[in-house]
């Protein structure tokens, strides 16, 4: 089973790239006009991702890089996460009315920009050339480490993806659902005719013979 999700995960430093992305594409969803459900949502969606996304680097990533390589870039990685987390507590403790909960979840953005800036220009390629034969295997320990840390806050995150919604978003989610559930419908619908049609001949032809 180890060895089958080690084929089947991606590169660690991969999984990392596609952290830094679901990251930054709901910074982008965020507006100052946005309703503030919908802005709850998207901030505890980035706070849940980046709290998971520090763990996983702490704990995996970073370790295995210092082994090979120590250096400057990555002696700032663990202060930055610190400063990123102190963020996102104070981003937690605000309402999505508050005069400052947009202020920090800028804030939030630009500290984040700039930690994905030195890991994607840096750590990540040097990473690439001096662990290659250890990349899979360490995705494999970070998708298996993701699940453990996720599954007891399933519930949180499912609520926050929900709040990020928009009601548009919402409302053609169901709508496209009604109509992927109608075609069902009438696909099923149409099948049962053409048997019975063609069971009804199939019958006659019979009884002809």
């Amino acid at each position: 089973m180890a060895s089958m999700l080690s084929r089947m995960s991606p590169s660690i430093t991969n999984m990392i790239r596609m952290d830094h992305t679901h990251v930054v594409a709901a910074f982008h969803q965020f507006q100052a006009d946005t309703p503030a459900r919908v802005k709850k949502g998207l901030a505890d969606n980035i706070c849940l991702a980046l709290e998971v996304h520090a763990q996983l680097e702490e704990e995996i990533f970073y370790p295995a890089l210092r082994e090979v390589s120590p250096d400057e870039v990555l002696d700032r990685a663990k202060p930055e996460h610190d400063e990123i987390r102190q963020l996102v507590a104070r981003l937690r403790g605000l309402h999505p009315t508050d005069p400052a909960f947009d202020q920090t979840v800028y804030d939030l953005m630009r500290a984040v920009l700039h930690h994905v800036a030195d890991e994607e220009t840096q750590l990540l390629p040097k990473a690439e050339r001096l662990l290659a034969g250890q990349l899979s295997e360490m995705g494999a320990r970070m998708t298996r480490r993701r699940l453990e840390l996720l599954g007891p806050r399933s519930g949180e995150l499912a609520g926050s993806m929900a709040r990020s919604m928009s009601t548009g978003t919402l409302l053609a989610a169901a709508g496209t659902l009604a109509a992927v559930g109608g075609l069902l419908l009438a696909r099923r619908t149409g099948d049962s005719a053409n048997d019975a049609s063609r069971g009804g001949w199939l019958h006659s032809g019979r009884r002809r013979h």
